[in-house]
């Protein structure tokens, strides 16, 4: 586990080092436990953090059908990556720092959150077979993605905690039909913001 400078020298001013300590001891872990696995095999969404070499962040959503991050192992995560903007902010940011943050939420049925944080790296579709992945793994993941994962992100886990309930509300799941991967501008609502109304104001 990773514990910053950052937060021990806050701890002190703001006087709850023996508290922090307290969830460093009974709450963090370096690796997945099975619980946490089983939680992460029932999630459809996940938010995520990155930054370049600069430290300059990003966060990022990604969602797909329930498990589609899978646990490889209790240090190991993988989850797809579908056709985007084009953009590659988040894989941008790997490719410069490895570092990255997941934060997945259960707003549905138990309301809690787990933080996953640790060191990603970019693997193409034909890398697949470099991984230690379980036949039943690996069949399940080309039978539910198919071609609509263009990549995929590898977590190597470095520390896992849990995001208490306590400001986390309780949502209600609406069935939509999603199209993944599509160019559908209604679909994609790509343009919510009006941001192409602002930039023809500044031409």
């Amino acid at each position: 586990m990773s514990v910053h400078r950052g937060e021990y020298v806050l701890q002190e001013k703001y006087g709850t080092t023996k508290r922090a300590a307290a969830f460093y001891n009974k709450q963090m872990l370096n690796q997945l436990n099975d619980v946490m696995k089983e939680f992460i095999s029932e999630q459809a969404m996940m938010f995520i953090s990155t930054a370049d070499s600069n430290g300059n962040c990003d966060s990022s959503f990604r969602a797909g059908t329930p498990g589609f991050v899978r646990v490889i192992d209790e240090k190991t995560l993988i989850y797809p990556e579908y056709k985007g903007n084009g953009v590659m902010a988040s894989l941008g940011n790997i490719n410069e720092n490895p570092h990255i943050g997941l934060m997945f939420i259960d707003f549905f049925e138990n309301q809690i959150g787990l933080h996953v944080n640790g060191k990603a790296s970019i693997l193409e579709n034909s890398q697949l077979i470099s991984l230690e992945i379980s036949d039943e793994i690996m069949d399940e993941m080309i039978e539910k993605e198919g071609r609509k994962a263009e990549r995929w992100v590898v977590i190597e886990v470095d520390e896992a905690y849990i995001h208490c309930s306590k400001h986390i509300p309780r949502l209600k799941k609406l069935q939509k039909e999603i199209e993944w991967g599509t160019d559908d501008i209604k679909q994609k609502s790509g343009d919510f913001f009006k941001v192409k109304q602002d930039k023809r104001k500044e031409e």
